[in-house]
Protein backbone atom coordinates (compact mmCIF):
# COMPACT_ATOMS: atom_id res chain seq x y z
CA UNK A 1 0.00 0.00 0.00
CA UNK A 2 2.87 2.89 0.96
CA UNK A 3 4.84 1.64 -2.22
CA UNK A 4 2.26 3.77 -4.24
CA UNK A 5 2.06 6.56 -1.86
CA UNK A 6 4.57 9.25 -2.56
CA UNK A 7 6.82 12.35 -1.22
CA UNK A 8 8.04 14.73 -3.49
CA UNK A 9 10.84 16.94 -2.60
CA UNK A 10 9.58 20.61 -2.63
CA UNK A 11 5.93 19.79 -2.52
CA UNK A 12 4.08 19.91 0.58
CA UNK A 13 1.71 16.73 0.78
CA UNK A 14 1.59 13.16 -0.29
CA UNK A 15 0.86 11.88 -3.65
CA UNK A 16 -0.55 8.83 -5.25
CA UNK A 17 0.41 7.50 -8.11
CA UNK A 18 -2.30 7.51 -11.11
CA UNK A 19 -0.26 6.20 -14.25
CA UNK A 20 3.29 5.85 -15.29
CA UNK A 21 5.93 6.07 -18.47
CA UNK A 22 9.18 5.48 -18.96
CA UNK A 23 10.30 8.83 -17.88
CA UNK A 24 6.95 10.51 -16.43
CA UNK A 25 5.01 9.79 -13.70
CA UNK A 26 1.13 11.03 -13.00
CA UNK A 27 0.34 11.56 -9.28
CA UNK A 28 -3.01 12.60 -7.61
CA UNK A 29 -2.16 14.75 -4.47
CA UNK A 30 -4.12 13.05 -1.48
CA UNK A 31 -7.09 14.75 -0.12
CA UNK A 32 -7.50 17.80 -3.06
CA UNK A 33 -7.36 15.15 -5.78
CA UNK A 34 -5.48 17.53 -7.83
CA UNK A 35 -3.57 15.38 -10.83
CA UNK A 36 0.00 16.73 -12.13
CA UNK A 37 2.69 14.89 -14.23
CA UNK A 38 6.33 14.45 -11.62
CA UNK A 39 8.88 14.47 -14.14
CA UNK A 40 12.31 12.77 -13.67
CA UNK A 41 13.77 15.87 -12.46
CA UNK A 42 11.46 15.52 -9.18
CA UNK A 43 13.12 13.69 -6.57
CA UNK A 44 10.19 11.09 -5.82
CA UNK A 45 10.45 8.46 -2.45
CA UNK A 46 8.11 5.85 -2.24
CA UNK A 47 7.08 5.64 1.33
CA UNK A 48 7.63 2.29 1.78
CA UNK A 49 11.41 3.05 0.61
CA UNK A 50 11.40 5.05 3.91
CA UNK A 51 12.56 3.94 7.69
CA UNK A 52 13.32 5.85 10.54
CA UNK A 53 16.76 5.21 12.75
CA UNK A 54 16.61 3.29 15.96
CA UNK A 55 19.61 1.90 18.15
CA UNK A 56 18.94 -1.35 16.48
CA UNK A 57 17.44 -2.41 12.98
CA UNK A 58 16.20 0.63 10.88
CA UNK A 59 12.23 0.45 11.13
CA UNK A 60 10.51 0.59 8.12
CA UNK A 61 7.97 3.57 8.02
CA UNK A 62 4.92 1.05 7.53
CA UNK A 63 5.65 -0.18 11.03
CA UNK A 64 5.92 3.27 12.65
CA UNK A 65 2.95 3.79 11.06
CA UNK A 66 0.79 1.18 12.31
CA UNK A 67 2.58 2.23 16.30
CA UNK A 68 1.18 5.45 15.66
CA UNK A 69 -2.22 4.28 14.63
CA UNK A 70 -2.55 2.14 17.73
CA UNK A 71 -0.96 4.55 19.74
CA UNK A 72 -3.46 7.41 19.12
CA UNK A 73 -5.96 4.64 18.47
CA UNK A 74 -6.75 5.85 14.86
CA UNK A 75 -7.35 9.88 15.83
CA UNK A 76 -5.32 12.52 14.23
CA UNK A 77 -2.19 13.86 16.20
CA UNK A 78 -2.13 17.16 16.64
CA UNK A 79 0.77 18.44 15.90
CA UNK A 80 1.23 21.97 16.50
CA UNK A 81 0.02 21.45 20.08
CA UNK A 82 2.90 18.99 20.30
CA UNK A 83 5.68 21.40 18.52
CA UNK A 84 4.17 24.36 20.55
CA UNK A 85 4.65 22.15 24.03
CA UNK A 86 7.81 20.85 22.96
CA UNK A 87 7.31 17.32 23.47
CA UNK A 88 7.43 15.80 19.85
CA UNK A 89 10.47 13.48 21.12
CA UNK A 90 8.82 12.43 24.39
CA UNK A 91 5.80 11.38 22.45
CA UNK A 92 7.24 9.73 19.92
CA UNK A 93 9.79 7.84 22.56
CA UNK A 94 6.46 6.41 23.82
CA UNK A 95 5.82 4.78 20.39
CA UNK A 96 9.09 3.96 19.50
CA UNK A 97 11.52 3.93 22.67
CA UNK A 98 14.69 2.64 20.87
CA UNK A 99 14.38 5.64 17.92
CA UNK A 100 18.05 6.92 17.41
CA UNK A 101 17.69 10.27 19.12
CA UNK A 102 20.46 11.81 17.88
CA UNK A 103 19.66 11.11 14.01
CA UNK A 104 16.32 11.53 13.84
CA UNK A 105 15.32 15.54 14.41
CA UNK A 106 12.10 16.94 15.66
CA UNK A 107 11.56 17.58 11.87
CA UNK A 108 11.61 14.41 10.78
CA UNK A 109 8.83 13.48 13.72
CA UNK A 110 6.92 16.03 12.85
CA UNK A 111 7.03 14.98 8.97
CA UNK A 112 5.59 11.82 10.08
CA UNK A 113 2.79 12.59 12.10
CA UNK A 114 1.65 15.13 9.29
CA UNK A 115 2.04 12.32 7.14
CA UNK A 116 0.04 10.22 9.43
CA UNK A 117 -2.82 12.71 9.48
CA UNK A 118 -2.96 12.68 6.14
CA UNK A 119 -2.97 8.97 5.60
CA UNK A 120 -6.00 8.96 8.23
CA UNK A 121 -8.18 11.62 6.51
CA UNK A 122 -7.90 9.64 3.37
CA UNK A 123 -9.22 6.29 4.95
CA UNK A 124 -5.55 4.47 5.36
CA UNK A 125 -6.00 2.36 8.18
CA UNK A 126 -3.32 -0.57 7.37
CA UNK A 127 0.37 0.49 6.84
CA UNK A 128 1.72 -2.29 6.26
CA UNK A 129 1.42 -5.01 3.57
CA UNK A 130 0.48 -8.14 4.69
CA UNK A 131 1.84 -11.84 2.75
CA UNK A 132 -0.54 -12.74 0.17
CA UNK A 133 -2.65 -16.05 0.42
CA UNK A 134 -0.82 -17.35 -2.60
CA UNK A 135 2.24 -17.03 -0.61
CA UNK A 136 0.96 -19.19 2.58
CA UNK A 137 -0.09 -21.59 0.21
CA UNK A 138 3.53 -21.77 -1.41
CA UNK A 139 2.68 -20.58 -4.37
CA UNK A 140 4.37 -17.39 -5.91
CA UNK A 141 2.48 -14.68 -6.50
CA UNK A 142 2.40 -13.42 -10.46
CA UNK A 143 2.18 -9.88 -11.23
CA UNK A 144 -0.40 -8.43 -13.12
CA UNK A 145 0.46 -6.95 -15.98
CA UNK A 146 -1.84 -4.01 -17.49
CA UNK A 147 -3.56 -4.76 -20.92
CA UNK A 148 -2.71 -3.00 -23.87
CA UNK A 149 -6.18 -0.72 -23.98
CA UNK A 150 -4.97 0.01 -19.81
CA UNK A 151 -1.53 1.17 -21.57
CA UNK A 152 -3.63 2.97 -24.13
CA UNK A 153 -5.55 4.69 -21.73
CA UNK A 154 -2.66 5.91 -19.30
CA UNK A 155 -1.23 7.28 -22.74
CA UNK A 156 -4.08 9.24 -23.42
CA UNK A 157 -4.30 10.37 -19.90
CA UNK A 158 -1.05 11.64 -19.69
CA UNK A 159 -0.88 13.54 -23.17
CA UNK A 160 -4.24 15.26 -21.65
CA UNK A 161 -2.47 16.28 -18.24
CA UNK A 162 0.07 17.88 -20.65
CA UNK A 163 -2.27 19.86 -22.45
CA UNK A 164 -3.62 21.17 -19.26
CA UNK A 165 0.49 23.05 -18.46
CA UNK A 166 1.47 25.96 -20.41
CA UNK A 167 5.18 25.30 -19.31
CA UNK A 168 6.64 23.56 -22.97
CA UNK A 169 9.51 21.35 -21.34
CA UNK A 170 6.90 19.94 -19.00
CA UNK A 171 4.57 19.19 -22.09
CA UNK A 172 7.70 18.06 -24.50
CA UNK A 173 8.68 14.93 -21.31
CA UNK A 174 5.16 14.43 -20.45
CA UNK A 175 4.43 13.84 -24.88
CA UNK A 176 7.92 12.34 -25.21
CA UNK A 177 7.00 9.64 -22.45
CA UNK A 178 3.45 9.11 -23.71
CA UNK A 179 5.51 8.47 -27.55
CA UNK A 180 7.71 6.35 -25.96
CA UNK A 181 5.18 3.91 -24.39
CA UNK A 182 3.09 3.93 -27.54
CA UNK A 183 5.99 2.88 -29.72
CA UNK A 184 6.77 -0.20 -27.31
CA UNK A 185 2.64 -0.66 -27.65
CA UNK A 186 3.82 -1.50 -31.21
CA UNK A 187 7.18 -3.23 -30.60
CA UNK A 188 4.88 -5.83 -28.21
CA UNK A 189 2.01 -6.43 -31.02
Amino acid sequence: MLREILAITGKPGLFKIVSHSNKMLLVEELGNKKRFPASSRDKVVSLGDIAMYTYGDDKPLGEILDLVYAHFNGQPVDVKALVKAGTLKEVFAEILPDFDQERVYPTDIKKLFTWYNILIDNGYTKFTEEAPAEAEKGEEAEEVQPTEAQKAHADEVLKEEAEKYQDPSVQQDVLTAADEAQAELAEEA
